[in-house]
């Protein structure tokens, strides 16, 4: 049982920033993978950032530069720094945790950012 809860997201405008914080709770294992997605009114969610094994990130293109993942391991909680915020930015962020057991990606319930031009 994984439970995952995000905080964090707002309104802000184009330039600002917002720290998201992701809390998870449960069976967490060292082999868990933890990251960010968002999906974007009408549009697939896609990946943002995320630790890979061996513990290095990968980024969207589109973030890159501006966002930074980041994680507390003792606090089984994952945080996105997002700085210089952009309108096309605006998104229902969703914590992610991947469990290499079975395949299986967790999800939290999602947080809104709505940055505004």
């Amino acid at each position: 049982q994984v439970q995952l809860v995000e905080s964090g997201g707002g309104l802000v405008q184009a330039g600002g920033s917002l720290r998201l914080s992701c809390a998870a709770s449960g069976m967490i294992f060292s082999s868990d993978a933890m990251g960010w997605y968002r999906r974007a009114p009408g549009n697939q969610r896609s990946l943002v950032a995320s630790f890979t094994r061996g513990g290095g990130t990968i980024y969207a293109d589109s973030v890159k530069g501006r966002f930074t993942i980041a994680r507390d391991n003792a606090k089984n909680t994952v945080y996105l720094q997002m700085n210089s915020l952009k309108p096309e930015d605006t998104a229902v962020y969703y914590c992610n945790l991947y469990r290499i057991a079975g395949s299986y990606n967790y999800w939290g319930q999602g947080t809104q950012v709505t940055v505004s031009s």
